[in-house]
């Protein structure tokens, strides 16, 4: 399947990030375009990838197929309306917004088709991973367009339902500042133990990315590789227990169903 033309609205970091995805993979520049109101956003990603950019979002789209709407999620309703009457029916309409619904989507910018994606920010480093929604006006062809966009930048996985999208948000949409809250705190129990402030932090990061890379190679899940590397009475053990008597799993589950509950919060809002 050749490349389709690809408009971005919106040129900010997680688009530039799309667009350095899409060149490193091989996309001609002249098979992507971006509009974005400010003009050092303009012109800094038009050096960084040699792509034309426009001022005006309608010219953006003219020869596009797929249009991404990278704008900040407040002012979508605003930059759709706006839209609406630049788009042709056959386009492909791929949000990149947090919590505005396929629903609201359509209601402002007619019915056509629209995949909906939650990417996280290791996208910024082309180690993200996104959650996709396809509405049923998307064809297999459109879909085929949407995830080769997104795993320009990581991992991208579909979903059978839209409302799925306020799990993968919890998850790995809200999920780096987990993982970096932990390494806060392990970098700062470090130092107290004695370890200068660097060194403790060296050590966190890099067992942080062995650990990860150990469980994206492993054909065993994460509760068997932590088997393995606890020794009964051993040190991990001791550090395990104390994590588990504090009620480790049980506030990681609360603490999703948290960021699910609002991720639902603000798509009712957004999208009036």
């Amino acid at each position: 399947m050749s490349t389709p033309r690809i408009a971005f609205i919106g040129a900010g970091n997680m688009a530039a990030s799309l667009i350095g995805g899409l060149r490193a993979q091989g996309v001609e520049a002249d098979r992507i375009s971006a509009s974005d109101p400010g003009a050092a956003t303009r012109e800094r990603v038009s050096a960084e990838h040699g792509i034309v950019t426009f001022e005006d979002n309608a010219a953006a789209v003219a020869q596009a197929q797929v249009v991404v709407l990278a704008v900040k999620p407040q002012a979508m309703k605003a930059v759709c309306e706006e839209l609406r009457p630049a788009l042709r029916e056959d386009q492909l309409i791929v949000s990149i917004a947090a919590g505005i619904t396929c629903g609201s989507l359509q209601a402002w910018l007619g019915d056509r088709p629209v995949v909906r994606c939650m990417p996280n920010t290791p996208a910024l480093v082309r180690r993200g991973a996104s959650g996709l929604y396809a509405n049923p006006l998307v064809t297999a062809e459109q879909k085929a367009a949407a995830e080769q966009l997104l795993n320009a930048v990581g991992m991208a996985l579909w979903l059978d339902s839209e409302a799925q999208l306020d799990a993968v948000t919890a998850v790995s949409g809200s999920g780096p500042a987990y993982f970096f809250l932990l390494i806060e705190a392990m970098t700062q129990a470090g130092e107290a133990l004695g370890l200068s402030r660097e060194t403790a932090a060296r050590l966190t990061l890099q067992t942080a990315l062995g650990a990860a890379e150990m469980a994206m190679g492993s054909d065993v899940d994460a509760a068997e590789l932590r088997r393995r590397v606890t020794s009964p009475a051993g040190t991990t053990e001791a550090a395990i227990k104390t994590f588990q008597a504090g009620g480790f799993e049980a506030l990681v589950k609360t603490a999703l169903d948290a960021a699910a509950h609002r991720s639902a919060e603000l798509a009712e809002q957004l999208g009036r």
